[in-house]
């Protein structure tokens, strides 16, 4: 039995997503910036996929700017919030992607800026006193940078208040929304947020496409310079088949939010019950048990034994799943979201384990899983 419990990762591409990917590669193959009728052909395509993110996301199309992936869009974002806004500290967590951990981490040592990072509660929760008080405490021009939902233990945080914090002392908000736009219904005109990330492949659609969200008039500039495609805010030949995939997904994303969170709530409700009968003293990380206050994709656990294995020996019983983020899957210790929640000697007698699913997921896998958890765990008490 092969079994894919690693969405958070990357999820499967829907068959629709698929077709309109090779239905753009037999019919178009126009660059988007050439002036002759093939080109305008390729560039009316890109830009309908733009206006049609935009109507869901409730913003203009030129506040849409596609990239490669969430990694570049928070980079371009974070870059040139340090080079062209005057940015003087960044607030950030330890939390986030690694791609805005390590991105902060080295502008601010390049640059000479403060960086400071927000204590976090023993339930995965941000500190927003801290917050305040930081953003009171000091007039330097600020970028807060933090995420809308947690890729590893499923929490999902406060943005509209985080951006009022925000707004009330002048600061900067950039969110990492990769792992909530396309999930759940979002209106970035509506939330006091500057800038935002989106990754295709996180709602079934594409590797190689994604796109940022830059509130008009915030003055960004390009990080990857040339022709000056989107906008000149990211030079370079459009990704058209890419973008044509995201598009597709994005949509049926958006047209189908109710029937999909029901499906996968149920399915993770069931993964809970399931565990909790086989293992009485599982711990689950942060918020990620609550049904109403986490992703309803990702379940994170800490198991009531210790395999730094656990990746592996689940691979050869034929399930995907992972230790933390997709940057630290098959890491044989703890991630530092995990490390950050709980005490070392904690961490000594568990092993960490995120399960996150999509509506291609069944109870019948679920129950393989535990089955193969069940099986692993007999093994490694009989070894001790």
């Amino acid at each position: 039995m092969k079994v894919y419990f690693d969405s958070a990762a990357t999820t499967q591409m829907h068959e629709e997503v698929i077709d309109a990917m090779i239905n753009g590669m037999k019919e178009k193959f126009g660059n988007p910036s050439s002036t002759h009728f093939f080109g305008r052909e390729s560039k009316a395509e890109i830009e309908k996929v733009r206006k049609d993110i935009a109507k869901y996301t409730g913003v203009n199309a030129s506040e849409i700017i596609f990239t490669s992936c969430g990694t570049e869009a928070n980079n371009l974002i974070i870059r040139s919030v340090v080079e062209h806004l005057g940015v003087e500290r960044i607030i950030t967590s330890v939390l986030e992607h690694k791609c805005v951990a390590e991105t902060t981490k080295e502008v601010c040592s390049k640059k000479d800026l403060e960086l400071l990072l927000l204590p976090i509660k023993k339930d995965g929760n941000l500190d927003f006193e801290t917050l305040e008080k930081y953003l009171k405490d000091s007039p330097k021009k600020t970028l807060v940078t933090l995420m809308h939902a947690n890729n590893e233990i499923g929490n999902i945080y406060d943005i509209e208040k985080i951006g009022k914090i925000c707004e009330e002392n002048q600061a900067y908000f950039h969110s990492d929304m990769v792992q909530t736009l396309g999930h759940f219904a979002i209106n970035l005109h509506e939330l006091p947020v500057h800038f935002a990330s989106s990754s295709a492949h996180k709602y079934h659609g594409p590797k190689g496409a994604g796109f940022a969200y830059i509130k008009k008039g915030t003055g960004l500039k390009a990080q990857i310079t040339g022709g000056g495609q989107e906008r000149n805010l990211r030079s370079g030949t459009e990704n058209l088949h890419g973008i044509l995939g995201m598009g597709k997904a994005f949509e049926m994303a958006n047209q189908n939010f109710d029937n999909e969170i029901k499906k996968i709530k149920s399915l993770k409700k069931y993964t809970i019950k399931k565990l909790n009968q086989a293992f009485p003293d599982i711990i689950y990380n942060g918020k990620s048990a609550d049904l109403e206050e986490s992703l309803y994709t990702i379940l994170s656990v800490l198991l009531p034994f210790h395999d730094s294995l656990i990746g592996f020996e689940l691979d050869l019983k034929g399930i995907a799943a992972s230790q933390g983020s997709a940057c630290s899957s098959g890491a044989s210790k703890a991630s530092a979201v995990i490390t950050a929640l709980h005490e070392a000697s904690v961490l000594k007698a568990t092993t960490p384990l995120r399960l996150s699913f999509s509506i291609y997921n069944s109870e019948e896998e679920i129950d393989y899983l535990v089955q193969s958890l069940v099986e692993i765990a007999e093994k490694q008490k009989a070894r001790n």
